[in-house]
């Protein structure tokens, strides 16, 4: 297996870069919605029989385990042609998740098979009356015999029609503390009594869905960690979506869009739009370099504490900036719905816009990332 660690920068850069623009479909560049599996599981096997599909996970559980600058690396590249995110919890979250808690049979299993694409996973955290009051959460799993049943509701549970299997928070022991008494499962979305309903959206687009649980039989060999403590497990999760949603991934793309614009329309000579323009795009910079120390963090085992939080409301609020001067710079064509050509370059305007707007509040809301930091960063009284 390659080290892709000893090589140069350089020279990953250019094995990457050739890569993508010779396998990656040209029609899927920069797409301006959520891209939906049917789409992408053309890609996703050619990066798996590469051996890339897992960059953020150990060599010796078929990953890349690319050190923080090769990480960087790798999403820059990605950016770059405008390749579209995979549906990839099982990667970014699932894998890492069982890594930690899950057992061995649960590793066996799960672990190849969300490498592959055979298993695509999506969250079931959210309910109608428990966003951020994650802890809230009323879905019920009652032990009964090797099972639990569970019965309840999700919501916002992002491609769940595309995905083949949940990882869902579910309360069993309605007695204890509301953050105590939940335990983690994992279940099979063709399981009898599960319900998925698309949600659209603003922009027209079906990306999140409800999930409803009527009697659901979930093995008990399903269960992450230890039973009534899933918090636990959560916790963790929580730190490892923050790291991805954290990812300058996404405003990245929103530069590069605003960049090709701006090249097109000559705004790139006008001094009040460069440097609102020069301001967001260091923000990136500082942004994939604070990324890149919390991913060599997550490398070498060690665990992602409170300040991670930084990462959810640097990579968001920036990315609903330049959405924003997007908007700016299409002048009377930004506020028109559609992909419009200006200048010779398709742009949505109010997509990008549209996607922005939840971003401060899904993974938990910037007000609470900002508490966390408050209370347990900075140690300020409550």
């Amino acid at each position: 297996m390659t080290d892709w660690n000893a090589m140069s920068d350089e020279a990953f850069r250019r094995e990457m870069r050739a890569f993508i623009e010779a396998e990656y479909p040209r029609e899927l560049r920069y797409i301006l919605r959520r891209a939906r599996w049917d789409e992408m599981k053309g890609w996703w096997g050619k990066l798996y029989g590469k051996g890339w599909i897992a960059p953020n996970w150990p060599r010796a559980e078929g990953g890349m385990g690319l050190d923080a600058g090769k990480m960087v690396i790798y999403l820059e590249e990605m950016e770059r042609y405008g390749v579209a995110r995979s549906p990839d919890q099982g990667i970014t979250q699932v894998g890492p998740i069982l890594m930690q808690f899950g057992t061995e049979a649960q590793k066996r299993h799960y672990l190849p098979r969300t490498l592959s694409g055979e298993c695509i996973w999506c969250q079931g955290y959210s309910e109608p009356n428990a966003g951020s009051d994650l802890a809230s959460l009323q879905t019920a799993a009652v032990p009964e015999g090797d099972h639990f049943v569970v019965n309840g509701q999700k919501i916002w549970t992002t491609l769940a029609h595309d995905a083949t299997h949940i990882y869902l928070l579910a309360r069993t022991d309605r007695q204890a503390k509301k953050q105590q008494g939940i335990s983690f499962l994992l279940a099979d979305l063709k399981t009898p009594g599960i319900t998925i309903r698309p949600i659209r959206n603003i922009a027209g687009h079906e990306e999140f869905c409800e999930v409803f649980f009527d009697r659901v039989r979930v093995p008990r060999e399903n269960l992450v960690g230890k039973l009534n403590e899933g918090w636990t497990v959560a916790k963790a999760l929580l730190s490892f979506e923050r790291l991805n949603i954290g990812s300058p991934r996404r405003p990245q793309y929103a530069l590069r869009r605003l960049e090709m614009l701006a090249r097109a329309k000559g705004l790139l000579d006008d001094p009040g739009f460069v440097d609102r323009f020069i301001a967001l795009k260091l923000d990136l910079e500082d942004l994939a370099s604070l990324y890149g120390r919390f991913v060599g963090r997550a490398k070498r085992g060690e665990p992602l504490g409170e300040d991670v939080s930084m990462l959810k409301i640097w990579a968001m609020e920036t990315w609903q900036q330049l959405t924003e001067l997007l908007i700016e710079a299409g002048a009377e064509e930004g506020v028109i719905a559609g992909v419009r050509e200006i200048a010779g370059v398709e742009t949505d305007f109010l997509s990008p816009f549209y996607y922005a707007r939840p971003a401060t509040i899904y993974g938990g809301s910037s007000e609470i990332q900002r508490n966390i930091l408050a209370k347990y960063v900075l140690k300020l009284p409550s």
